[in-house]
């Protein structure tokens, strides 16, 4: 990515030949045409609206290996595995590791019937026509070089498959593992979760460094849920300090179908998540919460967008954010109501805590409303401690820096209450108290 190293061009010339899917003439052309897209776009600038508040200048001066290009991951033990599992929560586990999914690493027996996780890379060697929907039908709204290299570069993910009125009584936990090897590698993940009409299921995407060193991470997460379905869907970072992390989301729901994004960024350097949710069938639900607390030098960026396109659907958004530090945080939060799109039900809302005069948010909820019977808001709060309160708590005998996670962790806790996967709230909470323990 630096100057020195090769061009995107060249990394795609000299490993086309061990990508995935290489029978597949519509994959070739979808591959293809993502590089040229890029060839002639180059990585987003802070002059593109999307990026104004994030400049990758400094990202680009630093070279990432593709991991695909090394023969073998480093060596990640079992137990470095057991110490990111949610406690006693027993869910079918899928690790991928440098990009790459691991078998041994993996469990999953014991799936329900009607529901399959395989390795993305499996899938387009032995199944790929199955996957030419999925993999083309989506796209982002204003799509940028990170996702087109996505597009050009994936070699594996995770292939999750809900059949119809099929239930998942346990999360789906699929992690996604940053090994600290001795050269900075990138790793090129697409994931594609499918939920058939009728079904039910969780599904946790992980990501998790071993150690801090440098490394990136850019992935692009397809979902598609039919009609009546319903998908909780738990997207936790807690990479290393070294970490970027680049990553699309895209959901298109059915009639009546029901998602709902936990979305928690704690870790990594440099975070970027894109979410697009099309609500393209009546009486679709969506709802996205998110949480993201930075520190240091941290950057988190939050785009959504949600898109209504039918009478009769609901959204709601709740994002919230804790920054101390010189940490940096972005939302942009933008709901479009389409002409046809009478009876929407739509509200978002952004809510964010400074910690440190030096640190900084940018905040822009948006709508765009094309029809005339809705009932839609929006709005966005900065601030910081209330000195009066924590006046309050230090005057009956609590000191200053308890008090301060008190208020922090109830500011939080409307977030984490959300969450329905008992283990992953748990994690969350316990996340936030090491945060501020810091």
């Amino acid at each position: 990515m630096a100057a020195s190293a090769a061009t995107p061009l060249e990394e795609y010339r000299s490993l086309r030949g061990a990508l995935p899917g290489q029978g597949l003439a519509w994959l070739r052309d979808l591959r293809d045409g993502a590089l040229q897209r890029f060839s002639e776009r180059g990585y987003p600038t802070p002059r593109d609206e999307a990026w104004k508040y994030t400049n990758i200048a400094p990202l680009l001066k630093q070279s990432f290996v593709p991991a695909l290009s090394l023969e073998r991951s480093r060596e990640v033990a079992p137990a470095d595995i057991a110490a990111r599992l949610f406690a006693g929560a027993g869910m079918p586990l899928a690790v991928f590791v440098d990009g790459r999914f691991d078998a041994a690493l993996s469990d999953l027996s014991g799936l329900p019937r009607g529901i399959e996780v395989r390795s993305l890379r499996e899938m387009l060697e032995r199944d790929g026509a199955a996957l030419e929907t999925l993999l083309t039908s989506q796209a982002p709204r204003e799509p940028h070089g990170f996702i087109e290299l996505n597009t050009a570069f994936m070699s594996d993910g995770a292939y999750v498959r809900i059949g119809s009125e099929a239930v998942a009584e346990r999360p789906l936990h699929l992690l996604f593992v940053s090994s600290g090897a001795e050269q900075p590698l990138a790793s090129y993940l697409r994931n594609l979760i499918s939920v058939g009409q009728g079904g039910r299921a969780a599904v946790i995407e992980h990501y998790v460094s071993l150690g801090d060193a440098p490394s990136l991470c850019n992935v692009a997460t397809h979902c598609v849920i039919e009609r009546g379905a319903a998908l909780d869907h738990y997207k936790l970072n807690e990479e290393g300090a070294g970490a970027h992390h680049f990553a699309g989301l895209y959901v298109e729901q059915a009639r009546d179908s029901r998602y709902v994004s936990h979305n928690v960024a704690a870790g990594g350097r440099m975070i970027r998540n894109d979410l697009r949710c099309v609500l393209a069938g009546e009486g679709a639900e969506c709802d996205l919460n998110g949480l993201y607390l930075a520190g240091g030098r941290q950057h988190i960026d939050n785009q959504t967008s949600v898109e209504h396109r039918v009478p009769h659907c609901t959204s709601r958004e709740w994002y919230k954010g804790v920054l101390d530090g010189r940490a940096r945080g972005v939302f942009s939060g933008h709901v479009v109501v389409r002409q046809d799109a009478q009876k929407t039900d739509a509200q978002q809302m952004n809510n964010n805590l400074l910690l440190s005069d030096e640190a900084e948010i940018d905040t822009r909820p948006q709508l765009e409303i094309y029809a005339d019977d809705v009932k839609c808001s929006h709005g966005s709060t900065v601030g910081q401690l209330n000195p009066d309160i924590l006046f309050y708590l230090r005057a009956r005998g609590i000191d200053e820096a308890r008090a301060r996670r008190l208020l922090v962790t109830a500011f939080a806790q409307d977030v984490v209450a959300r969450m329905t996967a008992a283990p992953v709230r748990a994690w969350a909470e316990h996340l936030i108290m090491a945060r501020l323990a810091r």
